[in-house]
């Protein structure tokens, strides 16, 4: 575990840093939309979905001035809908990574707007030859993050879950949920890393599985801290899943039957990185992480 704290803050400090240089402070009118974008995408801890597409394309030797950008773009997707989640008229939350979120800091139109503008930015960057110099597999890349992000996958989870405040999933219900809310963006990170990489069809088929089941322990595991931890610890409120009756894996499963469906998920994790041998090593410590996480 040592190690991967290592390697997850060496691949953190990376994006970090491109990122950075995205996202310039700018002069005049157009200052505030930068600095809302700046608030809103750095310093962003842990970077779980660019780590995931940094450490798939090593597997296949690809340079991390290709693979960085990757996770440039899947983070800046993450933030944008953090930016909006985060807004009154979705989730009302005050707090995001331990301090005021951008809406708080700034006001709910230059959220808004921020949120766009990192959106739009993320595939500015897939499509610039920088990222390879394929441009069909830039297509690609850019196709499958498209669909990530969109009405089949975080756009249309966001919707269920709002709709889901007004109706009683089942244990299908949820897991369709969260797939998509949560776990598309995760597994897009392992997929464009694969591609961006070179990986074959039967490898890419693989990261996909692998990233699947991780999308989902990692959902599980956030429901057990909601459940668990304070917002303080947390970094953004705490205790909302029970306080407004929302149908978690917790509710479904209890809190034992939870702990033990994430356990599992995390054992096939890693069982479907078994054909890389030692080059998984990381994506293996990735799903380790994101069941002992505290935060």
């Amino acid at each position: 575990m040592n190690d991967f704290q290592s390697i997850i803050k060496e691949t953190a400090a990376l994006v970090e840093e491109a990122l950075d240089g995205f996202l310039p402070s700018q002069a005049g009118p157009l200052g505030r939309v930068a600095d809302a974008m700046r608030w809103g995408a750095l310093d962003g801890g842990k970077r779980l979905r660019p780590f995931l597409a940094i450490a798939a394309a090593d597997m296949f030797d690809c340079p991390r001035t290709r693979s960085v950008r990757v996770g440039c773009a899947v983070e800046m997707i993450h933030c944008y809908s953090l930016i909006h989640d985060d807004l009154p008229a979705m989730d009302d939350a005050d707090l995001r990574r331990g301090r005021p979120s951008v809406h708080k800091k700034f006001d709910d139109a230059t959220a808004i707007l921020a949120g766009d503008a990192l959106l739009t930015q993320a595939f500015e960057i897939l499509a610039e030859e920088e990222t390879h110099p394929d441009g069909a597999l830039r297509y690609r890349i850019a196709l499958e993050l498209a669909r990530a992000s969109g009405k089949e996958g975080m756009v249309g989870g966001q919707m269920i879950d709002i709709y889901a405040e007004e109706k009683d999933f089942d244990l299908a219900g949820v897991t369709q949920l969260q797939r998509l809310k949560t776990g598309a963006l995760i597994r897009f990170s392992a997929l464009g890393g694969g591609i961006v990489g070179g990986g074959s069809e039967d490898d890419l088929a693989a990261l996909t599985a692998y990233a699947e089941d991780l999308g989902l322990a990692f959902q599980i595991v956030d429901d057990i801290l909601d459940a668990t931890q304070d917002a303080e610890t947390l970094g953004k409120p705490a205790g909302q899943d029970a306080e407004m009756d929302k149908a978690t894996f917790i509710k479904l499963l209890g809190m034992d039957g939870a702990k033990s469906k994430a356990a599992e998920l995390v054992d096939r994790c890693k069982a479907h990185l078994e054909r890389f041998g030692d080059s998984a090593a990381p994506l293996k410590g990735a799903a380790d992480f994101v069941f002992e996480r505290k935060s």
